[in-house]
């Protein structure tokens, strides 16, 4: 069984050898330890001090891309390297290494695919009540979209199986957090959370410029994935909204038409309408939407076998490499 822990990075040179320096090396039940760090585009000695810590691998990104970007590039590499669980972690010392074996157990135990380290947000002493707040609201609504109990959905610290990280594809270029459980939510992988310690803050967050930036990327990711995988869902209930508003207008008008001032009331017709028309458009647009969404289905199943496939045949050429090599040296000496 191995285990590799990806750790995004972007100017990490002063936090990375603490993060490194608290990954625990020898786990129960693992019988790999690797460290692997995105380097999304860093100026400062990053790659150079990840390389004096003993980290196994380094995936280097020349310009900055993005967290989300800087994860899948990880979670490919990982999948590459033979990784059977993947636990992802930050680079500025936020979660606490000691806290992976605990995080990683269930999928030992074979109870989930995707664990996700909850920091209990009421604990964290650095956080201000809106920020606390906001976590718990944003994790609600997530929770409502992603049909899961995970109550913090902003949470960094996560492990995934091997197949679980298969199934898993990021769109957003701002944060693949919310968009990963939701989308594991939506394609019934079992989702679980334990409860993790977090360390001292050693620097201020760089994902977002102000809290109004954060809310309202977050809105966006979450609308989108939300109504990718459950576009009939969306756009009846949209639909339904506007065609019930143009009903009750024309409730209206026939009130005032069968009191004798209708005449004066035409623009509620004409309204009325407009509304109802559009509702039905929207009802239309939401069967279209259903039918592209079910072909999604197939095409990311499809994606998922050519992904697996591709990602045997790779482990399969490396192990006949290697076999080849050893034959080559014994011939040699011998």
């Amino acid at each position: 069984m191995k285990l590799i822990i990806q750790i995004p990075c972007l100017n990490e040179e002063k936090t990375l050898p603490i993060t490194v320096g608290d990954i625990p090396r020898s786990i129960p039940g693992i019988d790999e330890v690797e460290i692997l760090i995105i380097d999304d585009g860093s100026t400062d000695r990053t790659v150079e001090v990840a390389k004096e810590c003993g980290v196994n691998h380094i995936v280097k990104i020349p310009q900055t891309k993005g967290l989300a970007n800087g994860f899948k590039a990880g979670i490919d590499a990982c999948l590459r390297l033979g990784a059977d669980i993947i636990v992802n972690t930050d680079g500025d010392n936020q979660y606490k290494g000691q806290d992976i074996p605990k995080l990683i157990q269930p999928i030992l135990e074979q109870k989930a695919e995707m664990i996700i380290g909850n920091r209990q947000i009421d604990t964290i002493d650095h956080f201000s009540d809106t920020k606390k707040f906001l976590q718990k609201f944003g994790s609600w609504v997530v929770r409502l979209a992603s049909a899961t109990d995970v109550p913090d959905t902003t949470s960094g610290f996560r492990a995934y199986s091997r197949e679980a990280a298969l199934k898993i594809n990021v769109l957003s270029e701002f944060t693949y957090t919310l968009e990963t459980i939701i989308q594991a939510g939506q394609k019934n992988i079992t989702v679980s959370h334990v409860p993790i310690g977090t360390n001292e803050k050693l620097r201020e967050s760089r994902l977002f410029k102000s809290i109004r930036d954060y809310i309202s990327r977050s809105i966006v990711t979450i609308v989108r994935i939300y109504t990718m995988y459950r576009p009939l869902k969306v756009f009846m209930r949209l639909g339904a909204i506007i065609f019930g508003l143009g009903f009750l207008l024309g409730l209206r008008y026939l009130y005032f038409m069968f009191t004798g001032s209708g005449g004066g009331h035409i623009q509620s017709l004409i309204l009325t309408t407009i509304l109802i028309v559009m509702g039905f458009q929207i009802w239309v647009f939401g069967l279209l939407a259903d039918l592209i969404s079910a072909n999604r289905k197939l095409n990311e199943e499809t994606l998922y076998r050519v992904r697996k496939l591709e990602l045997d045949n790779y482990t399969l050429k490396q192990t006949f490499d290697s076999v080849a090599a050893t034959i080559d040296k014994t011939i040699n000496y011998n």
